[in-house]
């Protein structure tokens, strides 16, 4: 009697749509972690190994990758056959990734209002919808866990942060599609709905070897500095470093300007010009960043007319020193502006004379350099030496205080 007057087992009961939603945006957002942070361990456990770090490079995330594809193909992941076949996987992933899981979601040509109106209704289709979208963005990076690592570090990252951008845009539509439409401003699904999609769209304009990644990022690595040498030339034409960043505020105080103003953060007149002391020293300045610029565009050119794509560690040498070249310039440009502190200008050029020299050396040493005594490395050499020295010249009053 009893058991026929207990209470009916309660059906399991499913989260309104909008928070399951809210749920699957948390749950990609979780995997962002683990995807940064393969790479970066990768990074950690091989550095310092010199120009053979790169044939090492992948067993950190061995692990990973065997429980995440099941050891690619009954072979050790990032090696053998095994690395092989995983690396076919990625290739035909690589393509059809966009159509087979995020074109549903992400192709604009049905607005996602409608998605929300067609879940609002039924909690288990959205729970079938969340379900699917988290199981191919997990496949997804399972196929980037597998990128056999003879394949080159350069190329990882490039791979590695395609996917990032594909993950991180799907939580972030789903956040958005999560949002009531009385809450959400008008255009913010459309956006993130696109942004998904022409994350999908990069994947196939990855390169697909070493050699290809290492031209990307030195041809990156030429624009940046390309750009920071422009812009230091062209404030030394203007002789007005701050040219353009002032005129509202000169013009909205014009009437009350007053003593105070110093005191309350507006620079005076000292601080928005050079000195001639100042410009003397960023003449030299100027030269350093232009053989940075040189020196460059001559390790891309060896890298496209002799570079090997076997030689994986060594194009993985070369794109790693030359990545510290536009950040040392960035330094540089940015200790010039005024005020100028002269003993930081000089710190600043012997750091980027450090990474020039390190960078032309392993050049020299790889097998991008046929012939090590070509005159060109020599002379680019002592033209930068020659800008260091006179910028010591220069700043060596500082020293002496």
């Amino acid at each position: 009697m009893a058991s026929a007057t207990a209470p009916a087992a309660a059906a399991p009961t499913l989260a309104p749509p909008l928070q399951q939603l809210r749920h699957l945006a948390e749950e990609l957002r979780l995997l962002l972690p683990r995807v940064r942070g393969e790479l970066t361990e990768l990074e950690r456990a091989t550095a310092g190994a010199g120009s053979g770090r790169g044939r090492d490079r992948g067993e950190a995330g061995l692990g990973v990758a065997e429980r995440a594809g099941g050891g690619g193909g009954g072979g050790e992941p990032g090696s053998g056959e095994g690395g092989r076949s995983a690396y076919l996987s990625f290739s035909t992933r690589h393509h059809s990734a966009p159509t087979r899981h995020t074109r549903k979601s992400a192709k604009p040509r049905r607005p996602p209002r409608s998605l929300i109106e067609r879940c609002s209704g039924e909690d288990s289709e959205t729970q079938k919808f969340c379900e699917q979208v988290h199981a191919a963005i997990k496949a997804f990076i399972a196929v980037y866990y597998l990128l056999p690592k003879d394949q080159g570090i350069t190329l990882r990252k490039l791979v590695r942060g395609a996917t990032l951008d594909i993950v991180d845009g799907m939580a972030q539509l789903m956040e958005v599609l999560s949002i009531t439409p009385t809450q959400s401003p008008e255009n913010n699904d459309l956006i993130s709905y696109n942004s998904v999609w022409v994350a999908c769209q990069q994947m196939p304009q990855i390169p697909r070897d070493n050699k290809a990644a290492a031209l990307l990022m030195l041809t990156k690595n030429v624009d940046f500095v390309k750009d920071a040498h422009e812009e230091m030339e062209r404030a030394v034409e203007e002789c007005d470093p701050y040219s353009g960043l002032l005129n509202d505020t000169d013009e909205n105080n014009s009437d009350n300007h007053n003593d105070e103003d110093d005191v309350l953060g507006f620079p005076s007149n000292q601080d928005l010009y050079w000195s001639e002391d100042d410009q003397e020293l960023i003449i030299p300045c100027l030269a350093l960043v232009r053989a940075s610029k040189a020196c460059l565009k001559k390790i891309r050119i060896l890298v496209a007319e002799n570079g090997k794509k076997d030689q994986v560690a060594q194009l993985d040498d070369i794109v790693d020193i030359s990545d510290e070249i536009s950040p040392s310039v960035d330094d540089l440009a940015l200790s010039i502006y005024p005020p100028m502190c002269h003993l930081t200008v000089r710190i600043n050029s012997a750091k980027l004379v450090s990474v020039l020299k390190k960078a032309l050396e392993i050049t020299k040493a790889s097998h991008v350099t046929p012939q090590p005594e070509d005159s060109w490395i020599p002379l680019l050499i002592n033209a930068i030496d020659h800008c260091m020295n006179r910028i010591k010249e220069l700043t060596q009053s500082e020293l002496e205080l």
